[in-house]
């Protein structure tokens, strides 16, 4: 029997611009094409929302959600390499959930590398269907590498 330990809740708050360098430290082990602090930067100037995920008082992850027009774009979703397989990232896709719905989004869209077969399964396990596939979306490492472009109905009973 497989099962995810779940090492307790996850607090929330909001991203701020002095939030950027200690984001950036766990965006640079998470991911070998990883953001930069202008991208943060730029995304919380634009209005997008970023939510810090933290455990006993420590950051250990964040997301980045742009909304407009009734629709919602997970932009970045991290949990900090050594607290990934722990539950986090579910708790903190589900917060996403949460704001992308007070924000007034009816969909929910994201990119996932076509390679990352633990995010998809989250995502597809949260209700996400995959809708298209965006070739070369990705940097790589001397190529660029396809995203799978998923999608998510927040308030399903609405349709």
């Amino acid at each position: 029997m497989s099962a995810v330990l779940m090492s307790g809740s996850l607090d929330f708050r909001v991203m701020t611009q002095e939030d950027v360098g200690e984001v950036m430290q766990i965006e640079v082990q998470a991911y070998p094409h990883p953001w930069t602090k202008v991208i943060f930067r730029d995304c919380l100037m634009a209005g997008y929302h970023g939510i810090i995920a933290m455990h006993a008082g420590q950051d250990i992850g964040y997301a980045m959600l742009s909304v407009a027009a009734g629709e919602a774009h997970l932009l970045n979703l991290c949990i900090h390499p050594r607290q990934q397989g722990s539950g986090y990232g579910r708790q903190l896709l589900y917060r996403v959930f949460e704001e992308a719905g007070r924000r007034g989004a009816g969909t929910l869209f994201l990119e996932v590398r076509a390679s990352n077969r633990v995010a998809q399964s989250l995502y597809l396990d949260s209700g996400f269907n995959q809708i298209g596939t965006r070739p070369g979306y990705y940097p790589g490492d001397g190529e660029r590498v396809d995203a799978l472009v998923f999608a998510k109905h927040l308030f399903p009973d609405s349709d």
